[in-house]
């Protein structure tokens, strides 16, 4: 059986995105950003595995269509995200107006690989048992967000990761925004939130600052990260999911945690450059990380 060097799992959505400049329905969600951001970075052995509705399934066909190895499982709806932006990319409003069935460990089993990335969007995604077991074969990375959403009449509700206690042990890579930090951790401060994160079990902690770059941290050393400046703000969802893509492609290569960072910071600003997930090669990721103004996190 083959043994991925990255295979991503969530579901991909129905996005409804509202900017002051236009409203735009497209595919969305964590597994669609990572999987478009990686389409172009090569080098690793990639995989997709989703679960959709009938209805949506030209979404998964798009990505097969650009080369991506992609999983879908059977979902009776799709997720459904409406998110409202002001002129503050880093802000905004979400609706859910659909759920998907979760993943659970039966329809994982077979799944082999050195890093997985859970792409959760809502609390009850994945099922309790997903991340041991998938850690007793690999890498678990996971972005913070989707554990700290609930739905309470299509609104989105931020809260704390029920049993994250028993989960954070298992995770290698985890990310959370200045947000989601506080929440996971009760610090409004980076470097004690980090550190409570990293006790917690987390192996490399990735705290994103929007704008204002991010700050990296394994129990040792705090890597601040910049942000490079974008020639123009055209559409910031999917982002965090970018960089997280970029991040892992690096370490899945073997990069240092810091050349994975700034790798991961470039490539989401060419996503923001644009409407829709990053369409990047590697040489234009280095490219911006070359040009572009770089904002270092003053922290």
């Amino acid at each position: 059986m083959i043994k991925h060097d990255l295979c991503c799992i969530g579901h991909i959505t129905h996005d409804k995105v509202v900017t002051p400049r236009s409203t735009v329905h497209m595919p969305g969600g964590t597994s669609f950003y990572v999987s478009n951001a990686l389409c172009r970075l090569t080098g690793i052995d990639y995989a997709l595995i989703t679960a959709i509705a009938d209805e949506d399934m030209a979404a998964a066909d798009e990505l097969r269509a650009k080369g991506v190895n992609i999983t879908v499982l059977p979902s009776r709806h799709s997720v459904y995200f409406e998110n409202i932006y002001g002129n503050n990319q880093d802000n905004r409003k979400q609706r859910v107006l659909s759920k998907a069935d979760p993943f659970t460990v039966a329809q994982l089993s077979d799944v082999e690989a050195k890093i997985y990335h859970l792409g959760a969007l809502l609390a009850d995604d994945f099922a309790t048992d997903v991340i041991p077991f998938l850690a007793a074969k690999g890498l678990i990375s996971v972005d913070s967000q989707g554990y700290l959403r609930e739905v309470c009449d299509t609104k989105v509700e931020h809260v704390d990761w029920q049993g994250k206690e028993q989960s954070l042990p298992y995770i290698h890579f985890l990310k959370a925004n200045e947000h989601e930090m506080k929440v996971l951790t009760g610090y409004s401060d980076v470097a004690p939130a980090a550190r409570a994160l990293f006790d917690a079990g987390v192996k490399e902690v990735l705290i994103t600052l929007g704008s204002l770059g991010s700050m990296l941290y394994d129990g040792k050393t705090f890597f601040r990260i910049p942000a490079f400046k974008p020639r123009e703000i055209v559409d910031a969802t999917g982002c965090g999911d970018t960089y997280m893509a970029g991040y892992l492609y690096r370490r899945a290569l073997g990069a240092g945690m810091e050349e994975a960072g700034r790798f991961a910071a470039a490539l989401s600003t060419l996503k923001i450059e644009r409407s829709g997930p990053a369409q990047a090669a590697q040489e234009d990721v280095l490219r911006c990380m070359q040009t572009s103004e770089a904002i270092m996190p003053d922290i």
